[in-house]
């Protein structure tokens, strides 16, 4: 909808009001603020929910794979040649064996429900740039060290080279019953991973060690699979189900953890919606606002109709005035939430501070850290709705203003 010159005049006219109508532009400011805030709010919103939704999915996969092949009884024998199979699957990019047990650990009277991970020596080398403190490369076999996460560290007061406890219940039976099985590892590496669960839990060691502490022989507990296409991953791990059906059991990252990105999803379209009604409200801002400009310049509205303004002219005036007016504070809107998601972090460590309040508990939030993730889709789809909103806005409004009959007007002025 191209102006010509005489309607781009009036446009910046009303735009800028001068000081005899502060109160209108007043209104407008508040509508563009308004407008501000709702796109600033959905466009942080939606990309935290993203990225937690993103980082928590890296995690989980990056220590469990896109699915697991865990052995019924929890000993998978001849796994060799199940693990060829699986390396050949179409769409399979890796499969490494695997081995995990809850167990206990203690050190200094503290003791802590731990799981035991053995892992391969390629699979500990991907957690070098998670450790913290201590050096991972000294996990080998039969070296008598283990890397524990580093809240599991603070809980049981462990440090890099002390001797922590792990306790098996399965221990060897004797005369007196079963004794419990306990062997003492030095702790060669701590490492953050970044999910509060893993971190206060994982005890990390070579395959070998984990079957001689649970004295499972040559024998593994789960094999570890990762995929071309986390999405499309039942499809390619259903040859490998068919094949072990009653052998073992096939889990997907979406089976095991189902119900935290069930509820994310539900709470991504619930609040998406919820803040969507913020730019109704910033669109009934904008009507108000331009109402109130037409009602102000009824006697501007006839004049220029007298010299010659046709009815078109009128409407694109106003509709062009109103949707300016939604398209600056959708742009600074885009501006302030990438503002703040670019500092969230200190934002939200600054709200702690002045509050005293711990908003971002690890321990309920499974992250250490507050994520973020922008869908270019999503954020096209907040600017399309609040220009649309913009647009609907303005056309009463316009429509009164070219209704407008200079001759009623007039008689009376």
């Amino acid at each position: 909808m191209l102006l010509s010159p005489f309607e781009w005049t009036i446009v910046k006219r009303y735009l800028l009001p001068g000081k005899s109508e502060a109160f209108i532009a007043l209104v407008a400011g508040i509508s563009v603020g308004v407008v501000m805030l709702s796109v600033a709010m959905l466009v942080i919103v939606m990309s935290v929910m993203n990225g937690f939704r993103a980082e928590l999915l890296d995690k989980i996969v990056g220590l469990n794979g896109h699915a697991i092949v865990q052995a019924y009884g929890g000993r998978l024998d001849n796994w060799e040649d199940i693990l060829a199979d699986i390396r050949e699957t179409p769409g399979v990019t890796e499969a490494s064996p695997l081995i995990e047990q809850p167990l206990l650990t203690t050190f200094n009277g503290r003791v802590e429900a731990v799981f035991v991970r053995g892992n391969t020596q390629e699979d500990i080398g991907e957690l070098t740039d998670k450790v913290v403190l201590g050096d991972i490369t000294r996990l080998q076999p039969d070296a008598g060290v283990v890397a524990i996460g580093a809240r599991l560290a603070e809980n049981i007061g462990a440090r890099v080279g002390d001797v922590v406890t792990i306790i098996n219940p399965a221990g060897r039976s004797t005369p007196f019953g079963t004794v419990p099985r306990q062997v003492g590892y030095e702790v060669a590496a701590i490492f953050e991973v970044g999910l509060y669960d893993y971190d206060q839990a994982f005890v990390v060691m070579p395959i070998p060690d984990a079957q001689t502490l649970l004295l499972t022989g040559d024998t593994i507990g789960m094999i570890e699979v990762k995929t071309e296409d986390a999405d499309n991953v039942v499809e390619i791990m259903e040859p490998i189900a068919q094949n072990l059906s009653g052998t073992a059991q096939v889990r997907t990252w979406q089976q095991i953890n189902s119900s935290i990105f069930e509820a994310l999803q539900v709470e991504r379209v619930a609040m998406f919606f919820a803040l969507s009604f913020m730019v109704l409200v910033a669109a009934f801002n904008i009507l108000s606002s331009l109402v109130m400009l037409v009602r102000a310049k009824t006697r501007d509205i006839a004049i220029m109709r007298t010299m010659g303004a046709t009815r078109k002219s009128l409407l694109k005036i106003f509709v062009t005035t109103g949707f300016t007016v939604g398209a600056i504070g959708t742009l600074a809107g885009l501006a302030l939430g990438f503002l703040v998601l670019t500092f969230r972090q200190p934002i939200v460590r600054g709200i702690e501070i002045v509050t005293g309040q711990n908003l971002w508990d690890p321990s309920i939030r499974f992250l250490t850290t507050l994520p973020s993730k922008t869908d270019p889709v999503e954020i096209a789809g907040i600017v399309l709705l609040a220009l649309v909103m913009s647009f609907l806005a303005t056309l009463y409004p316009a429509y009164k203003a070219a209704s407008t009959d200079p001759v009623q007007v007039l008689r009376y002025e």
